[in-house]
């Protein structure tokens, strides 16, 4: 009894309490509330107050000529375009960087947000003349510069700037939202590292590389990467300007619809940036699992070397080397296997496995495996170099030309020039052996016709020398066999076979000496089709 009694008491106990409580939490979240309240209104009082302290004219008339085309403008703009396109072609970061600090269209392009929040079309027109000019001179300067060098390989530094993504418009809009409050506040130290963080002249620099090497990927991701970093320089300034009470006389309407047109156009960068994003996320995703699959079926002390990894298609495509002391029979199946069950996708895996004795050093073998390979690419790279230069020189295509690093010869198969004889190919070769000190440079002439000689006593007539060695020479870089015929044909080709020059000699050749007429032999033609061809 006494039992029962107590429970209404300690349950009306029990409510007390939650009612207490529960005023508290009340009480609590009012107080929180009102405190936020009051901290809204201090700030946009604060903000007020320090609005008010700007000198709006005296802002605008700092910047106001900064979208003005000048001769100063020009030549910073060149300098730091061939500056950029220079560093991008060494792979140096610190060349990159003072292209960046020299490079001015970081001013035009704030006093073109000022200008779109002020609506002064004026002055928007002013800065896109500014900026579209030194876009140009830019892009000119970068194309001639990648034209006259040999260098033209896609370094790192190149390669970094092709592949804009999201990461790439939150640094250009925080770094941009800096360098506007640092114009408005008086700062303009601040716009230094404005300048590093957003790199608007190293990606038009890329986008002058792939313009004039006609490499479109790289044009587009690059300019891309300035698009991004011009459009989201221009509307964070134009933010700030508004935040800070720059601007026209707008209706609430005027007002929205700028604020509109603002959002939208951050949200039209932010997609496909977003896509490419996703993309490299993608491919980091796939890298790390292949490696690990490969891991899982090689443990240590495996190394795995030549990683690559394809995963923009279907099926993935995964091709690895790697240094094993004991081959495993059917291991790409293994790892196939595994990457697909890790990715939910096909996957197409080869492996390379080398064999490395116990006493090896697989951490050693890996590393002379990889100064190899960096070998092989550069021994690449000049090959391609060479075949370029050479190429261009003769005015024939990459492929008319073979390279043999090893022996440091290369072969140039030269097209039919109009009006040209073997005299100018000849002289075309001594200047490609010219261009390449420390090459053997051979020119494969067209069959043009072949000089005649004049050989009495056992030599070579006077007034013949000339004649003579644009024969032996052609004869030597001709595809086809040189015939001989006439008086003195045996004579002339007993001459060039002690010269090492191997000849024909016609049937109806004569025994002495005079005037040797020679052709070359083309398979399948008849007798006499072949000559002054």
């Amino acid at each position: 009894m006494t039992d029962k009694a107590a429970e209404p008491a300690a349950d009306a106990a029990t409510d007390e309490v939650k009612e207490t409580v529960s005023d508290k939490v009340t009480g609590t979240a009012k107080h929180l509330r009102w405190t936020l309240l009051r901290r809204i209104v201090h700030f946009r009082e604060r903000w007020a107050e320090e609005v008010a302290q700007i000198d709006q004219r005296a802002v605008i008339e700092k910047i106001g000529h900064d979208g003005d085309w000048s001769n100063r403008f020009a030549f910073m703009t060149a300098m730091s375009a061939a500056i950029a396109i220079l560093g991008l072609l060494q792979n140096s970061v610190a060349v990159i960087i003072g292209a960046m600090l020299l490079a001015p269209l970081m001013g035009p392009i704030i006093a073109l947000g000022f200008a779109i929040a002020t609506v002064d079309f004026q002055w928007m027109k002013d800065c896109m003349r500014t900026l579209m000019g030194g876009v140009l001179l830019a892009l000119l300067l970068c194309v001639v510069i990648v034209k006259a060098s040999p260098l033209e390989a896609v370094t790192s530094e190149i390669a970094a700037r092709t592949r804009p993504n999201l990461f790439d418009l939150g640094v250009a809009l925080f770094s941009a939202l800096a360098g506007a409050y640092a114009v408005v506040r008086g700062r303009e130290g601040t716009i230094i590292g404005v300048a590093i963080a957003t790199a608007l002249m190293p990606p038009l620099a890329v986008v002058g590389f792939g313009l004039a090497t006609a490499q479109w990927s790289i044009f587009g991701g690059a300019l891309m990467l300035f698009f991004t970093n011009f459009m989201t320089i221009a509307l964070s300034a134009a933010i700030v300007a508004r935040a800070y009470g720059f601007s026209a006389t707008l209706s609430p309407d005027q007002t929205r619809w700028q604020t509109f047109i603002i959002v939208v156009s951050f949200l039209l960068l932010a997609v496909p940036l977003g896509f490419s994003l996703r993309q490299i996320a993608w491919e980091a995703t796939v890298q790390t699992q292949a490696r690990a699959a490969i891991r899982d079926v090689f443990p240590s002390p495996s190394r795995i070397t030549d990683f690559a990894v394809d995963a923009t298609g279907s099926p993935i495509v995964v091709q690895a080397s790697i240094l094993t002391r004991a081959a495993l029979p059917g291991a790409d199946a293994k790892v196939e296997a595994a990457v697909e069950q890790r990715l939910k996708r096909d996957a197409s895996v080869t492996l390379d496995q080398y064999l490395i004795g116990a006493s090896v050093d697989l951490a050693a073998a890996r590393s002379d495996m990889e100064q190899m390979h960096d070998l092989a690419a550069r021994t690449e790279r000049d090959n391609a170099a060479i075949s370029h230069d050479l190429a261009l020189l003769a005015g024939v295509a990459d492929g008319n030309v073979t390279v043999d690093n090893e022996k440091k010869r290369a072969t140039v198969r030269a097209a039919r020039l109009p009006d040209a004889g073997l005299a100018a190919y000849r002289a075309l070769e001594q200047r490609l052996q010219a261009a390449r000190p420390g090459w053997t440079i051979e020119l494969v002439p067209p069959a043009l016709p072949l000089p005649s000689v004049e050989v009495a006593d056992d030599k070579i007539a006077e007034g013949s020398a000339s004649d003579y060695q644009l024969l032996r020479w052609a004869a030597m870089r001709g595809t086809l066999p040189v015939e001989l015929s006439g008086p003195g044909a045996t004579m002339l080709r007993n001459i060039l076979q002690g010269d090492g020059t191997p000849v024909a000699v016609a049937e109806n050749a004569t025994e002495g000496g005079g005037t040797v007429t020679a052709k070359w032999q083309i398979p399948g033609a008849r007798d006499g089709s072949a000559g002054g061809r």
